[in-house]
């Protein structure tokens, strides 16, 4: 079965991800070998030059570096929507902050990116039990 018709069926079926396991699976199906076509490190596909704004580890496969370097990037994203729409982001906008956060901070999201943001919103939603910032620390809404 392909990727993305997986992710599709995934909530389907009744599963539901935190924001991470989401993030991850939607990225690269949870692959920390990955590379992607611009040259996008890790599970969650980070170029190299965000990746070494966190830290000048070079440990692109460990999967606690790459969830420890994306807590830090969300967080810094997280806060700048906080600071322009003055409230925590939906799952979808939170994807888009992952994905495309010039498009969703300019209140403009082409078509591609609002796609990959429905797919892994879904991913998200379907959990029966939502603890959508689970093992994020984010900074304080204040």
């Amino acid at each position: 079965m392909k990727l993305a018709m997986f992710l599709t069926l995934f909530p389907m079926l009744g599963f539901g991800m935190d924001r991470l396991a989401a993030l991850s699976m939607i990225e690269t199906g949870n692959n920390d070998r990955m590379v992607g076509a611009a040259g996008e490190i890790s599970r969650y596909q980070i170029l190299k030059k965000v990746w070494h704004s966190v830290t000048n580890s070079t440990r692109y496969t460990d999967p606690v570096t790459a969830r420890a370097v994306t807590v830090q990037l969300l967080d810094r994203r997280v806060q700048s929507f906080r600071a322009t729409y003055h409230r925590d982001p939906t799952n979808t906008e939170f994807y888009g902050l992952w994905n495309a956060p010039g498009q969703v901070l300019g209140r403009r999201v082409s078509r591609t990116v609002a796609e990959r943001c429905r797919r892994y919103s879904n991913l998200c939603e379907s959990n029966p039990f939502p603890d959508n910032n689970a093992g994020i620390q984010l900074a304080s809404a204040n």
